[in-house]
Order: C-alpha cells, then structure tokens, then sequence
C-alpha cells in the first residue's frame, strides 16, 4: 500500500500507508477511546470537520453492517488506525471497513503509533491536521497546511450535514441487538425534531418511546415550527462550534417556555446559548463509549458514550436552570434543567449504538415532560 504521513500544527509527522486515495485531508485531530462502534462513529454527524483517531489498535473486526449507517454518508474528514482489519467475522456484516471506506472516499492512514498520537493530543489538546499520500510534499508542507486550516472553532458545519427540507420519521428499530420492547407508549406525541446534525438512532429511539416525528431543517424559525402545533421539540446534536450558530439559539429562544424541549449534545450547548449561558472549547474533547456521568439527583454513575469538544459554563447559567449531571472526569456539565422553561438537556447520548445504555430512560422521561406539561392549569388553560 502507498505511504501516508499525518501532520498535526505543532509540527509532529505521523507516518502510516494510504487506505484508498488520500489525496490530501484537513481537520481538527481527534481521538476516541471505544473499543467497538467504529461504523457509528464513521456516519456520527458531528464529526464534520475532523480526523478522527482510533484509540483500540484493531479496527473493522466485524465489517460494515447496513443497519447500523448513523447518517446518509460519512462527514468526518480523515480516520486513523493502527491496523485495519481485512477479514470481518460477523454475520451482520456486508462489506469490509476497508471496502466501506475506498467506496465512501473516507480519508484513512493504517498503521499509525495511534499511542504516541493520543499521548500528544491528550498533552497538547485536540491539534489542526493535514494527511496526504503525496510523497512529493516535505514534511514542512504537510505542517504548514495544517496550520492553515480552519478547524472547528467559529465554524458552522451544521447547514452542510442537516436536512434542507421537513420530512416525517415513522421507524423504530429494526435489529435483534437494539432495545425493542424496552418502552411500551401508552399514547403517542407530535414532536418536531430540529436537525442539527441528527443521528438515526436518536430518531428510532424517540419513535420507541411514543413519539411521530417531524424532522425539520436548523434554519426553520419558531413561529414556523409552533405553526406545526407540535406536543414537544427536540434539539439533535450536531458539528462544530455552537457559538456559531446564531440562528439556531435565536430560534429556540423563540421556543422556550412555549413548548416542551430536550436536547441532546449539540442540542443541548443551543438550548445553554438560548437561555443566556455561554460554551467554552474543551482541550481535547470527549470522545468514547467509557465515559462516567454523574446524576446529581440520584446519585447514581451512569457509562455514557459522548463526542463533544465543546461544553457549557455553568456560571454563566441564568436563574431558575440547575447543572443535572456532571462528568465525574473532570466535572464538566453533562446535563442542564430549565424547569420553569419547560426544558433539559445532556451533553452526552443516551441513544448510543452499540452502547452503553444506561442512560437510554431520558427518552422516555421527555414523554413524561410533555404529559406532564399537557395536563398543567397553563398549558391546558384551565
């Protein structure tokens, strides 16, 4: 296989072999430490923007199955690993990784010290990278285009990975492996999901628990999606930089105390920014299927799966809101209520695929929101 080399803007050269045409890849490096889950993590949205580095050192184990495709297509801009595996073992699967990723023209350098990598961006903070196979390019050239990219800070990648126009989503799951049958809804919702970048599985997840659903484009106003007199909105996640987005907090700002809203990841950080709270760059992120969160009501660790480089200052939260969750890592927050707005969030996902679950209750605990608000004196005008 042709060489490759990644370089990251402080000046550090990878080297690894091209899997496909890596004609030449800019990003924000960073990496994730879930051993399983790499299809999921490859069609992740929020990934727009960039390259992401593969902690466990075997990856594409147990191929490419269609079922477990997050998003229409891969939006991440290069993918990392120490060893690509060639022969998957799994009924499930269709194809090979290596297959998936010539046909999606995914970036991706094999055989990289993934060790060394993670050790300098967990040291350094996430980095802006260039990988190409051109082996015309000095070493100097790869870093300086590393310097010049743009990297996530400021950027809206939203609007490249939502959908441009409304839709219905009518479908649960379809797997012997999902949690079919956890939920069993007494009566059904109307909701409108705002799309920031939405994951399937959140969309199957809120159908499970009773909800018909409206996806609707991140440039739709309030009174617009209030036209559509939905019972609850839904915040998805989504990429980049939620300072960026504008117009998304204008909306749900719009929003609040109207209806009621969950978030989730980017959602969540769109509905801080809407209240009046501000978001702040994490070093290098959180991203993995490992990560313990504390909820401060019951005291309880849940393992949650998480991609965010992004999270909310909880000093700047406005009267009435209270931090739910903390990440007991390094205690940032993971979960926000707005109880006289009708509205709560976590940074986290609690509709991970493969996992963990433990958090997948929050579904259904939105349904119990908007049953609850629905039979309060202001809502139903009593």
């Amino acid at each position: 296989m042709p060489r490759a080399r990644l370089a990251l803007e402080d000046g550090s050269i990878f080297h690894g072999r091209a899997i496909g045409d890596v004609h030449g890849a800019d990003g924000e490096t960073v990496f994730n430490t879930s051993l399983t889950g790499y299809q999921e993590i490859l069609t992740d949205p929020s990934y727009a923007g960039q390259m992401v580095v593969m902690t466990y050192p075997l990856i594409g184990n147990y191929g490419i199955s269609v079922e477990d495709m997050e998003s229409r297509a891969p939006f991440l801009s290069g993918f990392v690993v120490r060893e690509l595996c060639r022969t998957p073992s799994s009924f499930r699967s269709t194809q090979s990784l290596e297959e998936f990723l010539i046909e999606r023209k995914v970036p991706c350098i094999e055989g990289v010290d993934t060790r060394r990598l993670t050790l300098r961006l967990r040291e350094h903070g996430s980095l802006r990278g260039y990988m190409s196979g051109d082996e015309s390019l000095e070493d100097g050239d790869l870093v300086e285009r590393a310097r010049a990219s743009a990297g996530v800070v400021g950027m809206d990648f939203v609007k490249e990975v939502a959908t441009r126009e409304p839709y219905e989503w009518s479908e649960g799951h379809n797997s012997i492996f999902s949690t079919h049958g956890r939920f069993s809804p007494s009566s059904r919702r109307r909701v409108v999901a705002i799309d920031y970048g939405v994951k399937i599985n959140i969309l199957r997840n809120l159908h499970e628990v009773g909800c018909d659903l409206v996806v609707v484009p991140p440039t739709m106003g309030a009174d617009e999606i209030l036209a559509r007199d939905p019972e609850g909105v839904f915040l998805s996640n989504g990429p980049g930089d939620p300072a960026a987005l504008d117009y998304a907090a204008e909306t749900v700002s719009g929003l609040l105390g109207r209806v009621p809203i969950f978030g989730i990841c980017l959602g969540h950080q769109i509905l801080a920014r809407a209240a009046g709270a501000k978001t702040f760059k994490l070093p290098f992120g959180h991203h993995g299927g490992n990560h313990p969160v504390k909820d401060l009501a019951t005291g309880k660790i849940e393992i949650t799966a998480q991609n965010h480089g992004f999270a909310v200052d909880p000093g700047s939260l406005p009267e009435g809101a209270g931090v739910t969750h903390v990440n007991c890592n390094d205690d940032t927050v993971e979960g926000v209520e707005y109880p006289h707005l009708l509205a709560a969030s976590v940074q986290y996902h609690p509709e991970a695929s493969p996992g963990p679950h433990d958090s997948l209750h929050l579904f259904a605990r939105f349904t119990e929101l908007m049953k609850n608000s629905a039979s309060t004196p202001e809502r139903t005008g009593a």
